[in-house]
């Protein structure tokens, strides 16, 4: 098998670091983007309480670190949706779907008891495949 080189994407997270983790991380044609929080750039949780506005924000992020990567949404494979409140499911998955209704990836969505902050709703995940050689 060829080497194939690794590339570690951070997103500024202060998690990243105290946990040992990166934002996403590439091998040869396989991105894998970790569960990604609504954090702001200062640390802070955007949208507290509004569950819309946190899948929008998670999404984005995890938009820029597959950009970082040399992929694109396009290229997603696989989504995990993770919420605190399962009755948010209907709003999150519209959000889902406003940025994949074409691309139409597998996806699961799950309940979880929390977060390590409380003021998160939800958590995304996300894998892809590009024919970007990066």
């Amino acid at each position: 098998m060829k080497n194939l080189n690794r590339q570690n994407v951070s997103s500024g997270s202060p998690y990243e670091p105290i946990v040992g983790i990166s934002r996403a991380v590439r091998i040869g044609n396989f991105i894998a983007v970790s569960g990604t929080a609504p954090i702001g750039p200062d640390g802070k949780t955007i949208g507290v309480g509004d569950p819309k506005m946190q899948a929008e924000h998670c999404i984005n992020i995890i938009h820029e670190a597959l950009q970082k990567a040399g992929a694109d949404l396009n290229d997603v494979i696989r989504t995990r949706l993770f919420l605190t409140r399962i009755d948010d499911w209907k709003v999150i998955a519209e959000v889902h779907g406003e940025y994949f209704k074409d691309i139409r990836p597998a996806c699961t969505i799950l309940e979880v008891s929390r977060f390590v902050n409380p003021e998160w709703l939800v958590e995304i995940e996300a894998d892809a495949i590009t024919s970007n050689e990066g």
